[in-house]
């Protein structure tokens, strides 16, 4: 069997410190939508010292993501998940945001929650839009827990009208 295996999603900063903290020694597959971000990080780590495979990755596609999984378990077993990624509202609209941020998130969790080694760990870093809503109900926090994968979208509270950035509506108040 070859080396413990890392994989990480968003090719930033915040990903990068954490992977340079703990993946020495490791084969580190770096996902991130834009390619050349992969790629620069990858270059930075692998002068460091790193083995860091650069990968095109859509967290908001399950195949996309399949293809991460089974690409790190071609040089060993799924030790550990970083999960950077992620859109925020002075990027995307708030389709994109949840499509990435929410389903992406979950589908990630979900598909390497099935393949990740006994003994292995995850961190996934907040998206900064969850602070920008108010809180949820007890009720909403269930739902967002139990519903299936491919059906959370489709719920009430996440459908775009039914959101509203406290944070934007703060702003507007404080001109």
């Amino acid at each position: 069997m070859g080396k413990e295996i890392m994989l990480v999603t968003g090719a930033g900063q915040l990903s990068m410190a954490i992977a340079r903290r703990v993946g020495f020694g490791k084969k580190i597959i770096l996902g991130d939508k834009k390619i050349e971000n992969a790629e620069t990080i990858s270059k930075i780590m692998n002068d460091a010292g790193f083995d860091v495979l650069p990968m095109e990755t859509d967290l908001s596609s399950r195949k996309s993501i399949l293809a991460l999984i089974a690409e790190g378990q071609k040089y060993g077993e799924i030790k550990m998940l970083v999960n950077g990624a992620g859109v925020s509202p002075s990027q995307a609209p708030v389709e994109a945001i949840l499509k990435v941020d929410l389903y992406g998130t979950a589908v990630l969790l979900e598909e390497v929650g099935k393949v990740i080694a006994d003994g292995g760990v995850g961190v996934t870093i907040s998206s900064q839009s969850g602070w920008r809503m108010p809180a949820l109900t007890a009720e909403q926090d269930e739902q967002l827990a139990s519903t299936p994968t491919e059906e959370l979208l489709n719920l009430d509270i996440l459908k775009p009208e039914n959101i509203r950035d406290t944070l934007h509506a703060y702003q507007i108040a404080k001109r």
